[in-house]
């Protein structure tokens, strides 16, 4: 099993050792089974701070949990685990916690980032990404007849372009006109993707259909239903997916209380956050079969059935 073990110790960068070099689908001959399995992290928020009681958050306690998660992720046979974003809440140092206990994990893993993770000090801001290990941004990999197609909606945003970046003109911009429409979702802690990075999407889709492959996208900001956490552009990339037959489903964090939707078969599923709570866990061990997505929840995330 190709994994990344060079995660960083504090302050450090973590490089990819080698490519995903993807999967074969499919139970051994003759068995039952689903054609594979993956894990879901969603929000784990960790911070070496108090918690916030108003909100429910416990910080700390992310460690712990997410150490009993991979634990579990660790007996089952799985070809990955995602994280939705927000692997910290704030400070970089805070990475130096958290990222060394995913060296406990026997699969490959997977991140994209979320608004907190871009809560550290600004000589650091384009150091975030490749600080986690991750090859861009915004990235997909294959595996499983299945295309996977990670979103960052940090690109355009208040918060996670260096300042004098360009992005951050144009996210006032954006954020200032959804506040003229009174639009829900004009948050400063809400993002967008560049125009680049939605054709670039639209490119994915078309390239993944060509080659008969499913498509999962995973983001951490929800687009669908409407709701305040969504991306700023959420109807366009809504618009955009399910005009393809072969999207799935999009998955994503950030809405710690979770969500769920469904539109024409294309479904929307928003996890919950591990942070929330003093002592129950939020996360997933998903299985892929021929004809739906079995998702099976720990603590707070519940079980599903979708059907493609």
């Amino acid at each position: 099993m190709i994994t990344r073990r060079n995660l960083l110790t504090s302050g450090a960068a973590a490089t990819l050792v080698t490519p995903f070099g993807g999967f074969l689908a499919g139970p051994a001959r003759g068995q039952a089974g689903p054609l594979f399995r993956f894990g879901i992290v969603a929000d784990p928020q960790y911070a070496p701070v108090v918690p916030n009681l108003r909100m429910n958050r416990y910080y700390a306690n992310s460690l712990w949990k997410l150490s009993a998660a991979i634990g579990e992720f660790n007996k089952h046979d799985l070809r990955f685990v995602a994280t939705l974003g927000d692997i910290i809440d704030r400070h970089w140092e805070s990475f130096g916690h958290v990222l060394p206990v995913y060296d406990q994990l026997k699969h490959e893993r997977f991140f994209l980032l979320g608004n907190h993770d871009y809560d550290v000090a600004n000589d650091y801001l384009a150091s975030v990404v490749r600080n986690t290990g991750m090859p861009r941004a915004y990235y997909d990999f294959a595996g499983g007849g299945y295309r996977f197609i990670i979103l960052d909606g940090n690109d355009v945003s208040t918060f996670a372009p260096p300042r004098g970046d360009a992005r951050r003109e144009l996210a006032a911009e954006r954020l200032a006109a959804l506040k003229q429409k009174n639009a829900i979702n004009a948050q400063a802690w809400n993002g967008s993707l560049s125009d680049a990075q939605f054709a670039w999407l639209g490119e994915t889709m078309t390239k993944a259909k060509a080659s008969g492959e499913k498509v999962i996208v995973m983001g951490h900001y929800p687009i669908y239903p409407v709701n305040i956490h969504n991306l700023w552009d959420a109807e366009r990339i809504v618009e955009l997916l399910t005009g393809f037959d072969n999207f799935v489903a999009y998955f994503c964090g950030h809405n710690h209380a979770g969500n769920f939707a469904e539109v024409s078969g294309k479904y929307f599923v928003n996890f919950c956050g591990m942070v929330d709570t003093p002592d129950t866990t939020a996360y997933s061990i998903v299985e892929v079969h021929a004809d739906r997505l079995e998702i099976r929840g720990f603590g707070r995330e519940q079980n599903r059935s979708l059907k493609i």
